[in-house]
């Protein structure tokens, strides 16, 4: 008893369980016949999803690296403090689970024709004795999720997701830092706040979309002018619900096929945004496929806008729960009535120019609380209703100083300056109203 108490005492808890594992792997070897190995790809379902054990075991494992370790790739995104390690092909860790030893090989498959670039393959392999098969996939799978799970609601780290054609169309991530809040949004706050109250009503439905038999997802589209916040909105929603943006470019994709691959490779408690929609086509419909014969257009363009919303509200949108989607664009007219009708896109959020209420909101974000008790900040206000300028435009004038005295002064003069063109083009819209009279 004392013995095993000082060698309790005296030596590390890694090493003995390496020297147990050791002791274990050359006493108790089982015969190579009864080993099973199973085997996690990095996609399931035929490449159109990700396989969330793989994800898991590549997080779980990253925490089980030793260093004994003979070969690991070493990443560092911008803005992360710390360096990331992985694996390299065919690296080894070893694991225990319940007196089982398990053993985990990595492997990477980036093909050997250079000239014919194909999408990257990974995958670890879980070798195992035969008869511990049933608790390996009924309790140490389950703990290595439910771990990771915890590990990524204690250190949640917000990504943005874009496709990368050179890693063949598969989604990739850095950490989103945008510093974008609902406090520091230009908007109005009555809009701000019915914002705000759809989001968090729609977080806590998931039990009330499954009664009635709807994909627990909900759509947003942004409309109005460029610079008005439409991208700052969509991160202060990130940052709100805590969710991963997935920014998807149609011109990125070459078909409904590979659109279908990528949407269902987003990530549950996420937000999907195609900005500039109106821009996307670009989007033939049914009636477009009919009639346009030119084989290049079909080269380059072959999605359609059915695919794009079965996606939305058809079949494939009850693949994932907790999804945003969000639509912008810069004219909302423009837009096919599909897109528009109900069911598709929840909330309509019109984007306008400056207002009072935005007003004030910048002149503190950029000048503190004293700056709407500045000389110049009611005449400032007067103006800012008819001038018709984007809060961007606003804050660009807000930064040219931190003196609120110049930074204040050059607004102001922006706004005279905007004002007189203002009246100008009403001037000379009601002398043509006259000469068509």
């Amino acid at each position: 008893m004392l013995l095993q108490t000082a060698f309790n005492t005296l030596i590390p808890h890694e090493l003995r369980s390496y020297l147990f594992h050791l002791i274990r792997k050359w006493f108790f070897k089982p015969h190579p016949n009864g080993l099973l190995t199973l085997v996690f790809d990095d996609n399931s379902s035929g490449g159109y999803a990700r396989n969330e054990i793989y994800d898991a075991a590549e997080a779980y494992l990253a925490t089980k690296i030793s260093n004994k370790a003979d070969c690991l790739r070493v990443t560092k995104t911008p803005g992360n403090k710390n360096l990331i390690l992985s694996f390299e092909d065919n690296e080894k860790i070893y694991d225990e689970f319940k007196g089982v030893d398990l053993s985990w090989r990595f492997h990477r498959n980036t093909g050997s024709d250079p000239n014919k670039p194909t999408p990257e393959k990974r995958c670890f392999h879980l070798t195992l004795p035969k008869q511990d098969k049933d608790l390996i996939l009924g309790s140490y799978i389950p703990f290595i999720i439910e771990t990771v799970k915890r590990m990524r609601n204690n250190e949640r780290v917000l990504k943005i997701h874009t496709i990368d054609r050179y890693s063949g169309g598969k989604w990739t991530n850095v950490n989103l830092k945008h510093p974008a809040t609902f406090d520091t949004l230009a908007m109005e706050p009555s809009l701000k706040e019915a914002v705000i109250a759809d989001m968090e009503r729609f977080r806590c439905r998931k039990d009330f979309y499954k009664r009635v038999g709807r994909a627990w997802k909900r759509g947003y589209l942004l409309y109005g002018p460029p610079g008005t916040g439409k991208s700052s909105l969509i991160a202060s929603m990130a940052n709100y619900m805590k969710f991963d943006i997935y920014d998807l470019q149609l011109s990125s994709i070459s078909d409904d096929s590979e659109l279908r691959r990528v949407l269902l490779a987003t990530a549950n408690r996420s937000i999907l945004v195609i900005e500039d929609i109106d821009c996307g086509g670009d989007l033939p419909d049914r009636k477009t496929a009919q009639v346009c014969n030119n084989p290049k257009f079909w080269l380059w363009l072959q999605i359609t806008l059915s695919g794009l919303l079965n996606f939305i509200d058809g079949l494939w949108s009850s693949c994932g729960d907790e999804r945003i989607i969000v639509f912008t664009t810069n004219h909302k007219d423009r837009l096919d009535s599909a897109l528009l009708r109900p069911g598709r896109m929840d909330m309509h959020i019109h984007m306008s120019y400056c207002t009072s209420q935005g007003l004030k909101v910048l002149v503190q974000n950029y000048l503190g609380r004293d700056g709407g008790t500045h000389k110049l900040y009611g005449e400032i206000e007067r103006l800012i209703e008819d001038a018709q300028v984007t809060p961007a435009q606003v804050a660009e004038k807000l930064m040219t100083s931190d003196d609120a005295d110049v930074a204040l002064d050059e607004l102001l003069n922006f706004l005279m300056v905007k004002g007189g063109e203002a009246t100008e083009t009403t001037k000379t819209d009601s002398e043509i109203d006259e000469e068509c009279d």
